[in-house]
C-alpha cells in the first residue's frame, strides 16, 4: 500500500507491506509563502510536482514493482482551499490552514448561520479563520474574477488525488473542517450552503475514508510510474489519518501530536459537540465514527521558529557538518531546570484555535531576566507548547471522555525530553510508537482497507501499529509544571486586549 501525506512543509510517500513492515519512505520539501503578516499560501502544482518526484524515487529506492501496489491512500493538511477552473486548472494560490486573513468572513459566517448556537447545531464547530468556508468567502469578496471562474473547491490532498485519478472527491473527515458540512449526518449542509449563498456544485462528493474514490489515470501513470488502474481511496485529513497510524480508533486512548501544529485527538462514539465549541468535532476516518480535537497552531512550528530565527544561529555555529540543529537545541534545553527558572512562553505565533479561537493572539516570552540564556528560551518553548496542549486535554476530560492512555506522536515525539515534559505537564503517562510515520501510515492503512488487503480496521492496526517506551510523570517536574500552568493560564486573559492593539499597529506599519 502507498500512503501519501501532503504536508505543510513537504510531501511524504510511504510503502507499507500487508505484514505491517515498512518498505520505504521518501520526502520532498517545498516552501510556505507568507506574502503578508497572517497570510499563508502555497501553489497546488508544487504539491503535485513533489508527489511525482517522491513516488518515482520511492519506487526506485525500494525496488517495489508498481503492479505490487494494491492501493493508494492520501492524507494532508486540512482546511486549505484549491480553486479549480472549468478545465481543472488551478486559478490562484491555495489559502492554508494557518492563514488568518479571514476574520471578517468568519464573523460573517456566524451571523449568516444565525449565531454561534445555530452554527454549532448545523456544523458542530464554530467559525475559525483557518477553516475552508471563510477562505471561499474571502476569495469571493477580494478575488471575484477567480471566484466566478471556479467550478470546484478542493482541499490539498484532494487536489493531489485529482491529479492522480482525474476524479473529484472529498472525504468526511476533511469536509468536517469546512464549516459547510453536516457532521451529524456526514453530508454537505444544505442549510450552510444556502445561508452563505454557495452553490452545492462547488464541492465534490464526500466519501468515507476507505472508499475507493478513483483509479490511477494513464497520465498519472506516465508521470509517477504507478500502474494505471490502481485504486485510490478517499483518505482523510492529516489528524484523522494520523490517528489511524497511531492506532487511536476507539475511545480511551488519546493522541498528542506535535508537528507544525499541536493536536490533542480523542475518538468518541457519538457526535457530541462542546457547548462552547472550543473543541472541534469532526467525522473520523473510522467509518461511522467521530472525534474531538483540540488544535494549537504553533507547536513544533514554534521550536522551528526559535531554531531558525533566534537561537539556532548561535547554537549551530561551528557545529560539525551533518549535526541536526534540533539535537543541539534540545541538548542545551536539557541542562535547564524544569520551569525554565520562571520563564514562560505563550506559543501563539500565528494566532490560536484551542481554547481561545483568537487570530490576533501572538507569542510572548514572560519573565525574561539577565539570568536567562538561549537554552532557557528553548526549554520554555517546549514547556509552553505542552501547557497549550494541556488546555485541550482538560477540555477533552470535561466532555466526559475517559483517558486510559496517551500516545505521543509527530516530530516532537522524537525528543525524549519533550515527551518527559508532556507527561509531567499532563500528569499522565504516555507512550511512543515503535515506528513513527504519522499520517502517511494511516493513509496506507486506509488504502489497504479499500483494496481489501485488510479485512478490518482493528486487525490492520494490530498488524501495523505497536508501542514502545513509556514516559511517566516525574513527581518533582509535575509539581513545578502545576504551578507554571497556573501562571500560563492567567497570561492570555491579561493580554487579550493588548494583542488586538498590537495587531492594529502592525497593520498600520
Amino acid at each position: 500500500m502507498l500512503g501519501i501525506d501532503v504536508g505543510t512543509s513537504g510531501l511524504k510517500a510511504l510503502l507499507l507491506a500487508s505484514s505491517g513492515d515498512l518498505l520505504g519512505t521518501c520526502m520532498e520539501f517545498y516552501p510556505l509563502c507568507v506574502p503578508r503578516p497572517g497570510w499563508a499560501e502555497q501553489d497546488p502544482n508544487m504539491w503535485w510536482s513533489a508527489c511525482v518526484k517522491a513516488v518515482k524515487r520511492l519506487l526506485a529506492v525500494s525496488g517495489i514493482k508498481p503492479k505490487a501496489i494494491a492501493g493508494v491512500g492520501l492524507t494532508g493538511q486540512m482546511h486549505g482551499s484549491v480553486f479549480l477552473g472549468a478545465k481543472g486548472q488551478v486559478l490562484s494560490p491555495a489559502l492554508l490552514w494557518c492563514d488568518q486573513r479571514t476574520v471578517r468572513e468568519a464573523a460573517e459566517i456566524t451571523r449568516a448561520a444565525g449565531g454561534e448556537k445555530s452554527l454549532l447545531e448545523h456544523t458542530c464547530n464554530l467559525a475559525q479563520t483557518g477553516f475552508t468556508a471563510p477562505k471561499v468567502l474571502w476569495v469571493r469578496r477580494h478575488l471575484p474574477q477567480v471566484f466566478r471562474a471556479t467550478r470546484k473547491v478542493l482541499m490539498p490532498k484532494d487536489y493531489v488525488r485529482y491529479a492522480l485519478t482525474a476524479s473529484l472527491a472529498a472525504d468526511v473527515s476533511d469536509a468536517s473542517g469546512t464549516l459547510l458540512f453536516d457532521v451529524h449526518r456526514r453530508r454537505w449542509s444544505a442549510h450552510m450552503l444556502k445561508a452563505l449563498k454557495l452553490d452545492a456544485e462547488l464541492f465534490p462528493d464526500a466519501l468515507e475514508s476507505c472508499e475507493v474514490a478513483g483509479k490511477i489515470s494513464r497520465a498519472a501513470s506516465r508521470a509517477t510510474g504507478l500502474l494505471e488502474g490502481t485504486p485510490v481511496v478517499a483518505g482523510a485529513g492529516d489528524q484523522a489519518a494520523g490517528a489511524i497510524g497511531c492506532g487511536v480508533i476507539a475511545p480511551g486512548v488519546v493522541s498528542c501530536t506535535l508537528g507544525t501544529s499541536g493536536v490533542v485527538f480523542a475518538a468518541c462514539g457519538r457526535p457530541k459537540a462542546t457547548p462552547d465549541g472550543k473543541l472541534h468535532l469532526f467525522c473520523s476516518a473510522v467509518k461511522g465514527g467521530w472525534h474531538l480535537m483540540g488544535v494549537m497552531l504553533s507547536a513544533g512550528g514554534a521550536l522551528r521558529w526559535l531554531r531558525d530565527e533566534v537561537v539556532g544561529k548561535s547554537l549551530v555555529a561551528g557545529a560539525m557538518k551533518g549535526t541536526d540543529p534540533y539535537d543541539l537545541i534540545v541538548k542545551a534545553a536539557e541542562k535547564v531546570p524544569a520551569g525554565s527558572e520562571g520563564l514562560i512562553f505563550l506559543p501563539y505565533l500565528t494566532g490560536e484555535r484551542t481554547p481561545h479561537a483568537d487570530p490576533f493572539a501572538r507569542g510572548v516570552f514572560f519573565g525574561l531576566s539577565l539570568k536567562h540564556s538561549s537554552a532557557h528560551l528553548a526549554r520554555c518553548v517546549m514547556e509552553g507548547v505542552a501547557y497549550g496542549m494541556k488546555d485541550s486535554m482538560e477540555l477533552v476530560k470535561g466532555m466526559g471522555v475517559g483517558i486510559k492512555g496517551v500516545r505521543f506522536s509527530g516530530g516532537g515525539a522524537r525528543s525524549p525530553l519533550w515527551c518527559r515534559i508532556q507527561a509531567a505537564v499532563y500528569g499522565a503517562a504516555g507512550r511512543r510508537l515503535k515506528r513513527e510515520e504519522g499520517p502517511a501510515m494511516g493513509a496506507a492503512i486506509l488504502a489497504g482497507l479499500g483494496a481489501r488487503v485488510f479485512s478490518s480496521l482493528p486487525g490492520a492496526v494490530r498488524t501495523c501499529v505497536a508501542e514502545r517506551d513509556e514516559f511517566r510523570p516525574c513527581p518533582r517536574m509535575k509539581n513545578v509544571y502545576r504551578d507554571g500552568y497556573r501562571v500560563y493560564r492567567r497570561l492570555y486573559p491579561a493580554l487579550r486586549g493588548l494583542f488586538r492593539d498590537s495587531a492594529r499597529i502592525a497593520s498600520e506599519s
